[in-house]
């Protein structure tokens, strides 16, 4: 059956209403094509059906138009070459080549440059059973599902809309007391409908599009969360293993003053040292095994952690004690990355596809300012006498015309709209540049952090041995009876935080160098990269 439309009165097979989206400017093939249909005669109530439904094929023929404007690339301004060096003692090999900027690369198992068998164990269950992980996945599908709604938009519709009804009307005039004689009528009818809206301005096909970019940055959302938690664990891992290392250090050293302490209590047994002597050596034990204490709560929430991030409960997972080698060297970035390797991070995917996505809704609202050619009909049976007669060929009925739905006044609503959806394509746009700015400067620090680590590391290995060295000699001094324990409690305190730093300094390069990896995308391996 044929509608019409409640600002024009020509029929119509549905009216898209553009509300949420905005434009930017007129498209020259859109003026043309609605001059076009106006010349050819689709007008309302027209009895040239023949002309109308060709006029409308001419005028689908101009569905090629698209309004709004060509998405470009918002520019970043990319550095040549990185400003922090390198850490000093890195030989980088010749054989690497510079990064191509292609985000759908895989990123793989980059975790294995660290050659830890432990943690190439439990980083592959973050992706098989992390719920934040789900969670991004059932977005993707979302995103993808949506896709194929919008794509729908390209058919027609087709329905059947039956309807059977009876009436009784009264043929006596009013207040007449006269008895009357009612009218019974029955109508009954069984249509199949039909309604396409043509794509004359691509106000589809951009909806379509901004529904794949959607996906393709929900896509990316998905690698970037993927990235972000498997660098979280690795994090917690070498977090975890400087505990390990923490606590056999505390633990030799809740030993050795225990035998600092049988020394002071049989000298001053002996009458040879004051009992001053055996007290402090007692405090220095005491606040000894304090720290080991403490160091067992750090390492049991690491371990915790890990736990949630691979999708089990905590009381399901433990990792042996594995203390961290002081001496380990964290594995080194090649040199000479270039700048556009940093497109290759999923965050920067994600934003640039939402700044696409922001271009396809200006050509989306742009195209509300003009006509909707709509084809709508309707074959089928009706009848108003008996049920048993509809299905006659006396009884077929049909319906078949085009019509131009066109909004004369909505009181600045689209303008509005358009404003609207420009201003966000510029937020998009922003947050494009930002993000990458951001990237950039996340390899930065990351960069000088291991250069200025890496010497530190060398520096405070210095550092550890000269203050060994001084403990042992002012050790040996006060069982000579030359020196008091007060130097000897200092001496070991400094050898302490020493060998406390070495860890440390040793776990900041390893979470550095978990950090610039994330930061260039999880996938810098040469072997990643596409054939050239």
């Amino acid at each position: 059956m044929i509608e019409t439309h409640h600002k024009t009165g020509c029929p119509m097979s549905g009216y898209s209403d553009v509300g949420s989206q905005t434009a930017s400017r007129r498209s020259r093939c859109s003026i043309f094509a609605a001059h076009f249909a106006a010349k050819v005669g689709i007008v309302c109530g027209s009895k040239r059906p023949l002309s109308l439904a060709l006029a409308t094929l001419l005028t689908a023929a101009l569905a090629g138009c698209n309004a709004g404007p060509k998405y470009k690339v918002p520019p970043t301004p990319a550095p040549p070459a990185f400003k922090e060096a390198l850490p000093t003692d890195f030989k980088g090999s010749g054989d690497w080549k510079p990064g191509q900027p292609f985000d759908a690369i895989p990123r793989g198992a980059w975790w294995t440059v660290f050659n830890d068998p432990q943690l190439n164990a439990l980083e592959p269950q973050v992706e098989t059973a992390n719920q934040t992980l789900r969670q991004a996945d059932a977005n993707l599908q979302a995103a993808m599902a949506e896709v194929t709604v919008r794509k729908a938009d390209r058919f027609p519709t087709f329905g059947i809309d039956p309807a059977s009804g009876a009436g009784r009307y009264s043929n006596s005039p009013y207040f007449n007391p006269s008895p009357a004689v009612g009218v019974t009528s029955t109508t009954t009818q069984y249509p199949v409908e039909v309604n396409y809206e043509v794509d004359l301005w691509g106000q589809v096909r951009r909806n379509i599009a901004a529904g794949k970019e959607e996906a393709q940055a929900s896509a990316a959302d998905r690698v970037n969360i993927l990235l972000s938690l498997q660098a979280t664990l690795a994090t917690d891992y070498f977090n975890l293993r400087a505990a390990d290392s923490l606590q056999h250090l505390l633990n030799d050293t809740v030993r050795q003053y225990e035998e600092a302490l049988r020394i002071t209590t049989n000298r001053y047994k002996g009458g040879i040292s004051p009992k001053s002597d055996v007290t402090q050596a007692q405090t220095q034990l005491d606040a000894a095994r304090v720290l080991a204490s403490d160091i067992a709560v750090q390492r049991a929430q690491y371990e915790h952690a890990i736990a949630v991030l691979i999708g089990k409960s905590p009381a399901d997972l433990s990792i042996p004690e594995t203390p961290l080698d002081t001496n380990t060297i964290p594995p080194l970035v090649p040199p000479g990355l270039p700048s556009e390797l940093l497109q290759r991070r999923p965050d920067i995917a994600a934003a640039e596809r939402r700044a696409n996505e922001g271009n396809e809704a200006i050509g989306i609202a742009q195209s509300a300012f003009y006509p909707s050619v709509l084809l709508s009909g309707a074959l089928g049976f009706a009848s108003t006498t008996a049920i048993s007669s509809v299905v006659s060929p006396a009884s077929a009925i049909y319906s078949l015309g085009p019509g131009i739905a066109f909004t004369i006044f909505d009181g600045g609503r689209r303008k509005g709209i358009k404003a609207e959806a420009v201003a966000l394509f510029d937020r998009d746009s922003a947050s494009y540049k930002q993000t990458v700015l951001t990237a950039f400067q996340q390899v930065e620090d990351n960069l000088v952090a291991l250069h200025i680590l890496t010497d530190e590391a060398a520096e405070q290995r210095s550092a550890t041995a000269s203050a060994l060295e001084s403990e042992r000699i002012f050790n040996n001094r006060y069982v000579g009876g030359v020196d008091t324990y007060l130097q000897v409690i200092t001496a070991q305190n400094t050898a302490l935080i020493n060998e406390q730093n070495d860890i440390d300094i040793l776990r900041r390069r390893m979470d550095s160098t978990v950090s610039l990896i994330m930061a260039l995308g999880g996938g810098w391996d040469h072997t990643q990269l596409p054939p050239q």
